[in-house]
């Protein structure tokens, strides 16, 4: 007899990201950028990527996905909006060129926050979710080393200035050979949660 496939609901394996969403003018800034660089250096996929500073990636039981927002529901709300200043551009040798994020602080403070809820990131005990310590918003990713090489050339003498306020972040899912696509947009309140410990460890 032939084996029987069992798909049991909640069982499937999602990947996820959360990030923070810059507002429209500077998303289609950056677009245009992109734009630019894909046509330059022949890089089409530099277009396809999101004008996001990642946060989080983790994979997990699809089962999971309502802990996880309300467990970052709770995280959120305790949040204040804050300004997140940009400027210029940095790399990752020999593949990656990014815009950088200087106020790091209070992205790393937010990051920081997020790790309370690490616990439900992940299927297994030794998997680890993976937190960004090192926040920026992606150019172009997996470069050739020409690509690289004439690009970081370029873009290591331009400029570049920007600044939003974050005030919220997306979480982002992404089935096997699917697009990234919006779980839940979660609102930085700066409420006094009194309730925001228990919440979170009693789940």
């Amino acid at each position: 007899m032939e084996p029987v496939t069992v798909h049991m609901p909640g069982y499937r394996v999602q990947e996820y990201t959360l990030v923070l969403s810059p507002h429209e003018d500077l998303r289609q800034r950056i677009a245009g950028l992109r734009e630019d660089f894909s046509s330059k250096f022949q890089h089409p996929s530099s277009k396809q990527l999101k004008p996001y500073i990642s946060l989080v990636r983790f994979s997990t039981w699809e089962m999971m996905e309502e802990k996880i927002t309300q467990s970052l529901q709770i995280i959120a709300m305790g949040m204040m909006p804050f300004k997140v200043e940009l400027k210029d551009f940095g790399s990752l040798p020999s593949h990656t060129l990014f815009i950088n994020v200087v106020s790091r602080v209070p992205v790393l403070h937010l990051v920081k926050e997020l790790k309370q809820a690490q616990r439900i990131m992940k299927m297994k005990a030794g998997d680890k979710p993976h937190f960004m310590e090192d926040p920026y918003i992606p150019l172009a990713v997996r470069l050739k080393p020409w690509q690289y090489e004439q690009s970081w050339a370029d873009y290591s003498n331009r400029q570049f200035t920007a600044r939003f306020i974050a005030d919220h972040m997306l979480l982002l899912k992404k089935s096997t050979g699917h697009a990234w696509q919006i779980v839940r947009r979660f609102e930085f309140q700066n409420l006094p949660v009194t309730t925001r410990q228990g919440s979170l460890f009693n789940q």
